[in-house]
């Protein structure tokens, strides 16, 4: 890295931005004060000679439910948000560092990862206040890893964490028309993330293009694979891709003809489309809670007995601080969901039992048997919806969504942009088993690189109202 191209050079022009920018779209929650001095310490080793890879010296920007020793960790919650910040770093954000990448700020999120409240808005959490998509401020930006996705789209970063369970990566990709990644549940440590579902929740990255989330999974897996190795040109002669249609398609009429268009892109780059197939309905909308809150309650618990004694040390805790404080954690929403995981009675329960079963069925065999029966490599749909208009007062508007199944099964799903709808981003969703993140990796690599040379890159957004 030249002296023009430093990351102290790199750190001032992105505070800049953030300062400029940011208060238009409110994607940063905790800027870190020491980035200008890790950048600096950084460039020495470079000027030194040591260069710890790819990655070094690049600021990145870190979900605010991930732990940072040195900065708050507060799941967007006003409970956590006088604590100190948690002892370590989570084992990530150790990884992230030691690859020498600067924490450039912590960034806002949906309040409790989205799983407080049912009627709950992407993007707003008592700490961090309200997040807005850069390309139309009304509009959600998607979560829960709201902040994440709307700083890279408004140009404040080039390389984020975020977080799913269910979506919080791949639908704020979507929505803000980058790349993001949620990989095989245990890929990446969950240690030190503030937790909703240990057989669901992981980090992942997030980027500006699909090279950069491959070089930033190769540091959060622990560097034993070069996932960039998967970025090879467009010729997919040798994959055929499975198409469910079913429940992954109709939601949205603009999402769906975009998506025909990317089919299209892909037979181009010599791909094998196998169509109109399907996979089993998920659960009802109760088994999926059922499995959410059981593992909420023990693992939610188990990460706050991490933080320094004082805090709050279980659900019924935070239930209690929310109504002390309800005019400014409950104004918008309620806590029916932690209400609903403080009174399961463990994973012993029949209920669980009975609904992780049914999960596993839909998800994993679902997944898994369709690409069997089929010979295929991963399987394609629309992302989500072009981003539904902010309504604070009832919450979320989500038509329909590609992250179900590979949520219940814990298997990784890719959201890249795939066009726009009335000016608006939209994504392609490619998943697959598990561990087959480089399969992923490729194939999102040969689709952007082609829709890229067909229609050109994304717009810049101009950080107004929309229709």
């Amino acid at each position: 890295m030249s002296s023009t191209h430093s990351s102290v050079a790199r750190v001032e022009e992105l505070q800049g931005r953030i300062g400029d920018v940011d208060p238009l779209v409110n994607a940063v929650c905790t800027p870190n004060p020491a980035a200008l001095t890790e950048a600096a310490r950084l460039d020495t080793e470079r000027d030194d000679g040591r260069v710890r890879g790819p990655l070094h010296g690049v600021p990145v920007l870190v979900k605010d439910n991930i732990d940072t020793a040195d900065l708050p960790t507060t799941a967007g919650s006003l409970a956590l948000a006088d604590q100190p910040p948690p002892p370590q770093d989570a084992p990530v954000v150790r990884r992230l560092r030691e690859a020498g990448c600067v924490i450039l700020a912590k960034t806002n999120l949906s309040e409790w990862a989205n799983f407080r409240g049912s009627a709950s808005s992407s993007g707003w959490s008592a700490y961090g206040g309200l997040t807005r998509n850069p390309y139309a401020l009304n509009r959600s930006p998607g979560g829960s890893s709201s902040g994440s996705g709307a700083a890279l789209a408004a140009g404040l970063a080039e390389y984020a964490i975020g977080t799913e369970t269910s979506g919080s990566i791949v639908c704020p990709a979507a929505l803000n028309g980058v790349v993001g990644l949620k990989p095989t549940v245990g890929l990446i440590p969950q240690q030190g993330i503030v937790p909703i579902s240990h057989s669901q929740d992981t980090a992942g990255p997030m980027t500006r293009t699909v090279e950069q989330t491959a070089a930033l999974l190769t540091v959060m897996a622990g560097g034993q694979l070069d996932y960039t190795e998967a970025c090879r040109g467009t010729d997919l002669s040798d994959v055929r891709i499975g198409v469910p249609r079913g429940p992954l398609w109709g939601y949205s009429n603009g999402l769906d003809q975009v998506t025909e268009r990317a089919l299209e892109l892909l037979s181009q780059c010599g791909a094998t489309l196998v169509d109109h197939l399907s996979l089993p309905t998920p659960g009802g909308d109760e088994d999926q809670l059922h499995v959410l809150a059981h593992e909420m309650k023990g693992d939610l618990a188990a990460y706050l007995a991490t933080r320094a004694p004082g805090g709050p040390r279980d659900l019924d805790d935070l239930i209690a601080f929310n109504k002390k404080h309800a005019d400014q954690e409950l104004q918008w929403f309620g806590q029916e969901l932690f209400e609903r995981a403080a009174a399961t009675d463990g994973l012993e329960s029949p209920v669980y039992v009975a609904a992780r079963l049914t999960a596993l069925r839909a998800g994993r065999d679902g997944i898994d048997n369709l690409l069997r029966d089929n010979q295929l490599d991963a399987l394609v749909s629309p992302s989500y919806q072009p981003a539904w208009t902010i309504d604070l007062v009832n919450g979320d508007h989500v038509t329909g969504s590609s992250s179900s199944h590979a949520a219940l099964a814990g298997y990784p799903l890719l959201s890249v942009p795939s066009g726009l709808v009335s000016g608006l981003p939209v994504g392609l969703t490619i998943s697959g088993t598990a561990r087959s993140e480089v399969t992923l990796i490729r194939l999102a690599h040969a689709f952007e690189t082609a829709r890229i040379a067909a229609d050109g890159p994304f717009p810049t957004p101009e950080f107004r109202q929309w229709v």
